[in-house]
């Protein structure tokens, strides 16, 4: 377990704002790239600071199988600890067998392609700031299309459970125009929760991309990993994040860590320095909750409505 020593203090008026967050995006392993916690890790973090509940990513894997092979460690565990599948090329990518079996054994969310994504490969095969696997895991790019350029029979398979359990899809690192043939085929089939991940980080997509995928009804995910100043592969700055908030309002914004990486600070220290800070610069108590805590918690399925 964590040690006492790995954890840093958080102040009063902070937990305040912090406690019964959601982080959609935590990055405990196992998985091919070096991690700093496990699943069962990440839920003791979570709970310094009361965290209402936790989603594990894994690029590679369905991390539901994880959860179950440490359901022994997580059933005393504080926080609790929700798992999804990333349709890249180590699950067959836009595969309806592996989304059949990670939602309907338990999963919440399901990732389109991320590092099978094409602009995900493009950024990196240009020394683009991501983890490398320790192992090659043979991997190609995926699409949602067919060979004739429809969205292929497939993805519309994926979509199909996606509505059937109520679950989460995000856009992965999908261009944006594929992101948006994919969540308009979710919204017509019913798929209520929809996310766009860092939308400024491989996605690459334009200001007029966000209008579109928002009347969607999708909402907008920042990630506290691309603003903290001990993950020196991005440091953008703080006003990066105000203008984002500005832009699209708490009302449809997330803010989730993308933190676990072996090197990067843990996930609960990502959210007490991202959160001080945004106290700092005037953002409202209500509207961080709104994006911290409201937002991620009707996305996993916590609630029915967003608050």
């Amino acid at each position: 377990m964590l040690s006492a020593e790995d954890a840093r203090p958080v102040s009063p008026a902070v937990l305040k704002v912090l406690t019964g967050a959601v982080d959609l995006h935590c990055h405990s392993g196992p998985s091919p790239f070096p991690r700093r916690l496990n699943h069962v890790e990440a839920s003791y973090d979570a709970a310094r600071i009361g965290m209402r509940a936790i989603l594990v990513k894994s690029h590679h894997h369905n991390t539901v199988m994880d959860l179950l092979a440490m359901s022994t460690w997580l059933a005393d565990a504080p926080t609790p600890v929700y798992g999804g599948v990333a349709l890249n090329t180590e699950v067959g990518g836009m595969n309806p067998s592996a989304v059949a079996m990670s939602l309907r054994m338990g999963g919440r969310c399901v990732w389109a392609p991320t590092v099978s994504a094409r602009p995900h490969i493009d950024h990196h095969s240009h020394g683009g700031d991501f983890p490398s696997a320790a192992i090659d895991l043979l991997e190609k790019e995926e699409s949602i299309f067919d060979e004739s350029g429809e969205v292929s029979a497939d993805t519309a398979a994926v979509v199909d459970i996606v509505a059937e359990t109520g679950a989460l899809l995000t856009g992965g690192h999908l261009d944006p125009e594929s992101m948006k043939a994919l969540f308009s085929v979710a919204e017509s089939k019913g798929v209520r929760r929809l996310l766009v991940q860092h939308p400024d980080f491989i996605v690459g997509a334009s200001d007029a991309d966000i209008e579109e995928l928002l009347r969607f009804g999708a909402y907008i995910e920042h990630e506290i990993a691309m603003y903290h100043p001990e993950v020196t592969a991005i440091g953008w700055p703080i006003q990066q994040l105000l203008d984002w908030i500005d832009r699209v309002g708490p009302e449809r914004t997330v803010i989730s860590s993308d933190l676990g990486q072996k090197g990067n600070p843990l996930p609960v220290d990502g959210y007490i320095y991202l959160i001080g800070a945004l106290l700092d610069h005037g953002v409202a108590e209500k509207d961080i909750r709104r994006m911290i805590a409201a937002n991620p918690a009707y996305l996993l399925g916590l609630e029915d409505k967003p608050s």
